[in-house]
């Protein structure tokens, strides 16, 4: 995936995957390209190429994808894109991890469960209409947050979505830690077993 580079060189070996709006590793650059999502706008290579689309689930660092659940794996059944419903739900993700003693825990804990039940929503129900509502919401969400997750409701209510999914996606409630989908329980670690330390 094509990016604009708005972090220090090897942030990856300096710090995690998700990233607060705080994070030290952006470069002062960095904070002016990911205000205005301009990181996004170099993505159109790849979607040009066939490796994504405008309008699909946002794609995963490995690391993140190696803890999904069996449920959260039919977000690979669609190409990835550009912007969705999280997308615009979440556009202020950085925000929500600002100050957070873990950015990568807490992504787990209230993001990544509606984060990926927005994306099984749009799996199941994708079709043309939803994309160009989608990409209409997400260039409007720009100038008019409130706009966009209104749009978000609106489409999530026409299509049957459970209630808890809505609410949520109105963003007028304080997140708290969630199991993701297919999953009982709240992610508490972010450690990888090792089945060689065990044998």
């Amino acid at each position: 995936m094509v990016k604009l580079r708005s972090m220090v060189n090897n942030a990856d070996k300096i710090g995690g995957t998700s990233t607060s709006g705080t994070d030290r590793r952006i470069t002062w650059v960095g904070h002016f390209i990911r205000k205005f999502k301009l990181d996004e706008f170099s993505q159109l290579w790849n979607v040009v190429k066939g490796d994504m689309s405008l309008v699909g689930p946002r794609p995963q660092v490995a690391f993140d994808a190696s803890f999904y659940t069996e449920e959260e794996n039919k977000l690979f059944d669609v190409r990835p894109g550009i912007t969705d419903l999280s997308s615009i739900v979440f556009a202020d993700e950085g925000d929500i991890l600002k100050d957070a003693e873990d950015a990568d825990l807490k992504y787990n804990q209230v993001i990544r469960p509606w984060k990926s039940r927005l994306g099984l929503f749009y799996v199941k129900h994708h079709s043309l209409m939803i994309d160009i509502q989608l990409i209409v919401l997400t260039i409007f969400g720009i100038v008019s947050r409130e706009y966009a997750l209104r749009g978000v409701k609106k489409i999530l209510k026409d299509l049957g979505a459970d209630e808890t999914l809505v609410r949520i996606a109105e963003r007028k409630e304080e997140l708290k830690p969630y199991a993701p989908p297919g999953s009982n329980e709240i992610v508490e670690s972010l450690v990888v077993d090792d089945p060689e330390s065990s044998a």
